[in-house]
């Protein structure tokens, strides 16, 4: 860690220097007056991520300082720049006012924001939670949690280092807790992408840990949260404790329990599969990626679960089918899914407003808007206690908490435009305290009596342009330009001179000066007291807003896919537990979506099961529709277990516990990997990892050798995935390699089909349907035209395609050691030329020639050859040349 840097041993840089040595890791932003200010590195540092200016002072014995600052009204400004840019940071507040001591003011670090821990609203993304996460390295497994101090969520698990590297990048957390040491290790096994902060290893102790979580949920055991016995999990999720501790976060009321992330429970989708199929990003900028077609949802809360889910799509064949009762019950009561969505809208961000409350981090206008929230989530609960008892919604309504009373308080107590916070005042409604109503009151006389004094002063004085005014300096004065000071009374006392103007006191005003500003900070503070009161009164609310959250994103999450199922004409599908995957009509639900207006999607069949058609090898041509239909048939089954409807006529969907892909080719060139090692990479993955219930997708295996490496590797590939031990995982295979489809005839659960096309005319057209049957073209020479490939070029492909067709057939029809070269065969192609005359030079060592020449010196033995000999075969090649 870096040396912090001293300048000056001035009272205010010692203080400064005590406060930085306690986070040197992070960015101080210290308050001086109205200011937060940055010295020495923090300051450069500061003053490049924020584009602020950076300046000198000097500092006693110091010759300078660097020096950056903003104002401090302006903290949400600049605050998440900061966080955004990775950094962390530490806020130093003044700990007493000013004006009550005579030494430096006391300051300490009230809070330390870093990328993982924050309740910044413009830190934050109201659509994605903002995780915390915990990786703790075990000998024998591997401890992670993950939480999310702006909503309570807390979730922990352990596993081998797959299981945590997909648990990391479904939950995508800002910040991961490593332990000393590990850096390497951690970035070896999950990459640099994640901002990872070390902290002692005694933090992961197994009894510090379970200590800190019982503590934290006020239990005995763990056992009630599922994770009693999990040593490496309890470890990992202790450290996240201690660290809200280190990062000055007390107020965690709202961190009531933790979730087991059971891995049994949920489908696995490794890093490639959620990257290839673009679950949550696009690969394309202008791009929609799958959670951006499916999330129709009104709240954030509602935005948060869908992600969730669809990290984690459900091997349960109950919970699934429950969420598909209540997709199918909003889809046919209209009435009811309207009066809902008209609801979730004005519910806000109920989720972070509550963990707002708990750590006594909220506004007045946050407090009105909780009071907005939980009355709409009372109007929700009212409509679903009409529902059929059959259904869950009934249920689901029954506990719903509305808080009444703390709505009703709320509304008593805070003005119905209130300031943005509570040191401004103005919050406090008229009528919640008589002493703060006669010091308002007092406020409102005492001005007007200052502007009677104005007056009466002015015409007694004969001075017109008289005026009183007021600064934080010396209060109220009485200004007088120069032309009129020689009319001032001598009981004037002279305080300030200007350019064109003279200020001037009196004891009358400084009497009314105490009165009016004595009532201004008394009803100032009598505000803060209620509203502390009241907030701490709200907090005893904080557990029953964040139960009735989660029962509203989830209900929003189900919502939103009705709609979004409505709307496009989802079917709901039929789960089972059978290895049969059989759906009708299929089409891409991202891809159809942002296809244009009049245009429309072609639909296709698909059939896999593990005793009859396991596999299906597809051939075809290049943009045909081929990696288009293996994306469909994982998204259809993703949605169709994280409990939407799918896009397809009907669906039948044997419950998947694994999807692998293996789409597109991506190089890793940055760690030394190339398209062909990554492509191995992930196929390993597959092979490793594979069960009787898996989902398996490969377009293009082997493209990124040569032809005969690549198909070798498909060929055992499928050949392995229909033999394996470990089961018979439902497979889709694209490829080039039309060799393939000769595994049809050898294998019997492998059945060969292609993505058909019509050839009119020399050109061909996509009809983007699965027929049965493979094919042997691929007509890449046609794609290359339609690409807009220059046509001296694609006549010259025809060529040597033909060429090489020909060479092909003789090659197979020729024993290989007596085969006899019909010269005249490739004399066409030997005197074609392209446009400019030239003959391409990488087949011309394919001239007839050169195979003569090769077969005249093959047998020579050339070390028996006389001097004179050997001259004499060289005068024969010259006469072939």
């Amino acid at each position: 860690m870096a040396e912090i840097r001293k300048y000056a041993e001035t009272p205010l840089m010692k203080q400064y220097y005590g406060v930085k040595t306690t986070h040197p890791e992070a960015i101080l932003l210290f308050r001086v007056g109205d200011f937060y200010e940055l010295f020495g590195e923090d300051a450069i540092k500061a003053s490049a991520i924020l584009g602020i200016a950076l300046t000198k002072r000097a500092n006693g014995a110091a010759s300078f300082v660097e020096l950056a600052g903003f104002p401090y009204h302006s903290l949400n400004t600049y605050l998440p720049k900061l966080v955004r840019a990775g950094e962390r940071v530490a806020i130093c507040e003044q700990l007493e006012d000013p004006k009550m001591t005579k030494s430096i003011v006391k300051r300490g670090v009230t809070e330390l924001i870093t990328p993982g821990v924050s309740f910044n609203d413009e830190v934050l993304s109201s659509r994605e939670n903002n995780f915390l996460g915990s990786i703790y390295f075990d000998k024998n497994n591997i401890g992670v949690a993950f939480l999310d101090i702006t909503t309570g969520e807390f979730y922990a698990a352990q596993g081998d280092m797959g299981y945590a590297e997909k648990l990391l990048l479904s939950f995508k957390p800002k910040e991961v807790l490593i332990q000393k040491g590990c850096r390497e290790q951690f970035v070896g096994q999950f990459g640099k992408e994640y901002h990872t902060f070390p902290i002692e290893n005694w933090n992961f102790d197994l009894n510090n840990s379970y200590n800190r979580l019982i503590n934290q949920f006020e239990v005995k055991s763990l056992k009630g949260f599922g994770i009693e016995g999990l040593s490496s999990a309890t470890s990992a999720a202790g450290a996240i404790i201690y660290y809200l501790e280190y990062t000055c976060h007390t107020n965690t009321k709202h961190i009531n329990t933790i979730s087991r992330i059971e891995e049994d429970n949920y489908v696995w989708l490794d890093k490639y599969t959620l990257r290839n199929l673009e679950v949550f990003n696009s690969s394309s900028q202008r791009g929609k990626a799958l959670v951006d077609v499916v999330d129709k949802a009104h709240s954030p809360m509602g935005s948060r679960t869908i992600r969730r889910w669809l990290s984690l799509p459900l091997k349960s064949e109950k919970e699934i089918s429950n969420r598909h009762d209540i997709v199918e019950y909003f889809i046919n009561h209209h009435d009811l899914h309207i009066e809902v969505m008209n609801e979730l809208s004005n519910i806000g961000d109920l989720e972070r407003l509550a963990s707002k409350v708990a750590a006594l981090r909220c506004t007045p206008r946050d407090l009105l808007q909780l009071r907005r929230g939980l009355s709409a989530i009372s109007s929700i609960k009212e409509t679903l206690s009409g529902c059929d008892d059959n259904y869950p919604l009934k249920k689901w309504a029954s506990t719903i908490e509305t808080c009444a009373e703390l709505c009703k308080k709320i509304g008593d107590i805070i003005c119905e435009e209130p300031a943005t916070i509570i040191q401004k005042g103005g919050v406090i409604a008229h009528g919640v305290s008589a002493s703060l109503d006669d010091l308002r009151e007092l406020m409102i006389k005492g001005k007007d009596y200052i502007l009677t004094i104005q007056e009466r002063e002015s015409v007694r004085t004969g001075i017109s342009s008289l005026k009183i005014g007021f600064n934080n300096v010396f209060g109220y004065y009485i200004e007088v330009r120069n032309m009129h000071k020689d009319k001032v009374p001598e009981e004037w006392v002279r305080k300030q001179t200007l350019t064109s103007a003279e200020r001037y006191i009196t004891p009358e005003l400084k009497e009314y000066e105490e009165k009016v500003l004595g009532a201004q900070d008394k009803a100032l503070a009598l505000e803060i007291e209620i509203y502390e009161m009241l907030v701490v009164e709200a907090a005893l609310f904080v557990n029953k807003i964040l139960t009735s959250s989660t029962i509203i994103g989830e209900l929003d999450a189900l919502h939103s896919f009705a709609t979004i199922s409505k709307s496009a004409s989802y079917s709901r599908p039929v789960i089972t537990n059978d290895n049969v995957l059989d759906i009708k009509q299929a089409r891409h639900p991202v891809i159809e979506a942002m296809m244009e207006i009049g245009q429309s999607y072609i639909p296709n069949d698909l059939y896999l099961d593990s005793k009859t058609q396991q596999i299906i090898i597809i051939t075809g041509p290049n943009m045909s529709g081929k990696s288009a239909l293996l994306r469909t048939t994982a998204l259809v089954v993703i949605l169709a277990q994280v409990g939407c409807f799918v896009p397809a006529e009907s669906a039948t969907i044997g419950i998947v516990d694994r999807v692998f892909t293996r789409v597109g080719a991506s190089d890793n060139i940055s760690q030394g990997e190339s398209t062909f090692m990554v492509e191995m990479l992930e196929s390993a993955n597959i092979l490793n990892n594979i069960t009787d219930k898996s989902l398996v997708l490969l377009d293009e295996i082997g493209r990124g050798t040569s032809t005969y490496d690549g198909i070798s590797i498909a060929w055992s590939m499928v050949e392995y995935l229909h033999n394996s031990d470990k089961g018979a995982p439902k497979t889709l295979f694209a490829t080039h390699y039309h060799e393939l489809n000769e595994m049809e005839d050898i294998y019997p659960r492998i059945k060969n089909y292609n993505v058909q096309i019509k050839e009119v005319n020399n050109k061909i057209i996509f009809l983007r349907t699965l027929g049965v049957g493979g094919t042997a073209h691929s007509f890449g020479i046609h794609v290359a035209r339609m690409a807009g490939m220059p046509q001296s070029v694609v006549d010259r492909s025809h060529e040597i395609l033909k060429r090489m067709e020909l060479r092909r057939e003789r090659m197979e029809s020729k024993e290989q050691d007596d085969k006899k070269i019909d010269y005249a065969e490739f004399k066409e192609f030997k005197e074609s030329k392209n446009e400019n005359g030239r003959q391409l030079s990488l087949f011309e060592m394919e001239d007839p020639v050169l195979y003569q020449i090769r077969d005249a010196i093959k047998d020579l033995d050339i070390n028996a050859l006389s001097p004179y000999e050997a001259l004499g075969k060289l005068d024969e090649i010259k006469k072939m040349l």
